[in-house]
């Protein structure tokens, strides 16, 4: 991922009177918001390291030293399937594995575009072959991270036009081998920010090959949210909460994500302790889908390319979560942001007509509980901005009839919500309220 940041063209509202219009999302982009939530996958020779993904920079590794470790590299625990089944349980659905990162190893077949990839392992077999096999065998989309920084290329430094022709090549070879793939997730462009990328070329090469697969190239910390090239069909948020995008007046409508890692790194760490909770992770997928983001929440394979424990555990009890609140057909795979704003991180989604009110820091009934810094007790939650009116509502977890207050000329609207019952806290709680 990223240290530093490239400006770019933020998505503002132009204000011409004529340009009002919100333009309709071609439909990869519209397939690509309904999946929501997604596996972010960074593994690759730094994970026998164990000290992140960026070890090789940081600790200013030479190229030569850090290539042995292609040696020992064996992926005997990597199973593509494994992962698009955990992908599955935990209500994901699509993983972006990274295909190379900045090191310059790349976990397929290059055809001798590159000295440094898995056949001249002992794995010797195509990993992005067995990800892409695996996540079509369990209905998962597959998308492939592409750096477009090369530590170890010295082509990158020295011979600028041959290596932006290494790129476009190697990406065709990702484009043309493995069948429909979801999408690309490019990642380096902040490196270099004044040079001419021309991503004309590698877009147009996509196209041309791939013409169903989203285009995405991170903008990275501190250009959260910018779009660049007419071709990207989702901006990005790194590390940070999205914001409604207001695309009113631009020539084309794009997606929004928010990618997150479940500690500090994005590859495995052994001495990275900083994880997040399921709790922590419920809570940003739906303040994501607050904002119309889709969430791509990432981990770290060990070395011989194992699913973590800690992560496998987390990443479950998220699906539990999602299960309980509507699963496949709930609002946070088809819920679009509502014009009703709640108190707080509070909010509404709309589908099919009804409005589900997401409710955050809610405690316990009882008083037995100990209460966070944050929570608040049951009673009134007030929304602005509900225009029609709603017969009734319940809690989407239990059923239970929740009470209703509304002045729809004002737009107000008060849901009196009851707490916990003993023995339950989803983290947050939906109510679902029906029309009138």
């Amino acid at each position: 991922m990223t240290t530093s940041v490239a400006a770019t063209a933020a998505l503002t509202h132009r204000g011409d009177a004529q340009e009002q219009r919100v333009p309709d999302p071609a439909p990869r982009i519209a397939r690509f918001e309904r999946l929501a939530f997604g596996m972010f996958v960074h593994w690759g020779l730094y994970s026998q390291l164990g000290r992140g993904e960026w070890v090789k920079h940081m600790e200013r590794i030479p190229t030569a030293e850090y290539m042995r470790l292609m040696e020992t590299f064996t992926a005997k625990d990597f199973r593509g399937r494994d992962y698009a089944r955990l992908a599955k349980r935990a209500g994901m659905k699509y993983i972006t594995l990274t295909s190379r990162h900045h090191d310059g190893f790349s976990l397929y077949d290059t055809r001798g575009l590159s000295p440094y990839d898995v056949t001249r392992t002992p794995a010797k077999r195509d990993l992005i072959r067995d990800f892409v096999d695996g996540c079509r065998a369990e209905g998962i989309v597959p998308m492939l991270y592409c750096t477009t920084l090369d530590w170890s290329d010295p082509r990158f430094e020295g011979d600028w036009p041959a290596y932006l022709q290494y790129l476009r090549d190697s990406v065709e070879l990702l484009c043309t081998r493995y069948g429909p793939i979801g999408g690309f997730w490019f990642d380096g462009n902040w490196s270099r920010r004044d040079a001419d990328w021309q991503e004309d070329k590698l877009y147009a090469l996509i196209r041309r090959h791939q013409p169903d697969a989203l285009i995405i190239n991170n903008t990275g910390i501190g250009a959260e949210g910018r779009v660049g090239n007419p071709e990207i069909d989702s901006v990005t948020f790194e590390r940070g909460r999205p914001k409604p995008l207001d695309r009113r007046g631009h020539p084309k409508y794009v997606a929004a994500e928010m990618c997150h890692t479940m500690n500090f790194h994005w590859g495995a760490a052994a001495r990275d302790f900083n994880y997040l909770s399921p709790a922590h992770v419920i809570e940003e997928l739906c303040l994501a889908r607050r904002a119309g983001a889709n969430f791509l929440l990432n981990l770290g394979p060990s070395a011989t390319g194992r699913l973590p424990d800690y992560e496998s555990a987390a990443f479950a009890r998220v699906g539990d979560w999602i299960q309980l609140h509507g699963g496949d057909a709930g609002p946070i795979y088809h819920g679009r942001p509502a014009t009703v704003a709640g108190e707080g991180d509070d909010f509404g989604l709309e589908l099919d007509g009804e409005l589900y009110l997401f409710i955050l820091n809610l405690t316990p009934t009882s008083n037995t509980h100990a209460q966070g810094p944050a929570a608040r007790g049951p009673g009134r939650r007030q929304f602005t901005g509900a225009a029609r009116r709603y017969a009734s509502a319940e809690w989407v977890d239990s059923g239970e009839p929740l009470k209703v207050e509304q002045d729809v000329d004002s737009g107000r609207l008060v849901l009196h919500a009851t707490g916990y019952p003993y023995g339950t806290n989803t983290v947050v709680r939906v109510a679902r309220l029906r029309p009138a």
